[in-house]
């Protein structure tokens, strides 16, 4: 089934135009093509169906099916915005007469708060790379840069030289949907970069690498690689809760908007296209100034 649903003509020229118009990167576009191929499935061993001739009552029936599966809210919302994106596409190509998941209201999801780690932690976090070695300088100014910025893992992985700063402490980015943006640092990651490109620069052998942050085979490091690093500085330190480099990135922006940072300036440094998705964090805000009114007024 797999193989004629790769075959089927219009699924094809949707995941092309998902390259060349709107620049979507190899893991989105897997995304897009799971979700159909799953709505594909179902739709060939339910109804007999084209995919061209699904109306609306299937994809209330659908819906139906992808909860059965123990799918959250969250899950299910994703592949209807991209099975509305999909049924779009052939509308505008006039192959149906209406996009059958249109009108198809999302399912009420439960606020699920960004995990995120106190500044104390953050600093145990930081101070944990020893800077006697190449991997150790590397892994410091990683996770000083993460903190510093609020970059994805994915961003930061694939900073290139021609992408650095290091007179005005800013990078150059290309976030999701390739959207380019320039993030400023601090001096304290500043000075961990200088220190780990002094030390790479001795290597004569990676020298001409353009990716900024290697493995300790010369090639560029991985999200996986890193991931793993933090996770042993981690055990290292005794934080037992579960970190990732996201986590770095959500603590960037609690902190700024615990220390009055306003939400367009942090919206903006996230590269988040729209203010609801950076609203999140105004929550977590709100519920440290509750913790610190109860903690320290004389009748909280």
């Amino acid at each position: 089934m797999k193989s004629v649903f790769r075959k089927d003509q219009h699924i094809v020229a949707f995941l092309n135009s998902l390259i060349i118009e709107k620049g979507l990167s190899k893991n989105t576009i897997q995304s897009y093509e799971s979700d159909i191929y799953q709505l594909y499935q179902w739709n060939i061993s339910k109804n007999k169906k084209r995919i061209t001739e699904i109306k609306k009552i299937d994809t209330s029936q659908y819906i139906s099916y992808l909860f059965s599966q123990n799918l959250k809210s969250a899950s299910v919302n994703r592949k209807i915005s991209s099975l509305k994106t999909f049924f779009n596409f052939l509308l505008k190509k006039k192959l149906i007469n209406a996009n059958p998941f249109a009108d198809q209201i999302m399912p009420k999801k439960p606020i699920s708060l960004p995990k995120s780690i106190s500044e104390d932690d953050v600093v145990k976090l930081l101070d944990a790379p020893k800077p006697d070695s190449l991997i150790g300088l590397r892994d410091k100014a990683m996770l000083e840069l993460l903190y510093a910025s609020g970059v994805r893992i994915s961003e930061l992985v694939n900073i290139k030289f021609s992408d650095l700063d290091l007179e005005r402490n800013i990078i150059k980015v290309f976030g999701k949907g390739s959207k380019e943006r320039l993030v400023p640092f601090g001096e304290d990651a500043a000075q961990c970069i200088s220190a780990y490109i002094d030390e790479r620069k001795k290597n004569k052998d990676i020298a001409s690498i353009k990716y900024i942050f290697l493995n300790n085979r010369g090639s560029k490091i991985s999200r996986h690689a890193f991931w793993h690093r933090l996770k042993e500085y981690c055990l290292e330190i005794g934080l037992k809760r579960d970190i990732s480099p996201h986590t770095l990135r959500h603590a960037f922006a609690t902190h700024l908007l615990n220390r009055g940072a306003d939400l367009r300036s942090v919206q903006v440094l996230l590269g988040h296209s729209d203010l609801s998705t950076t609203q999140i964090y105004t929550h977590i805000a709100k519920q440290r100034l509750s913790e610190l009114v109860k903690k320290h007024h004389p009748r909280g």
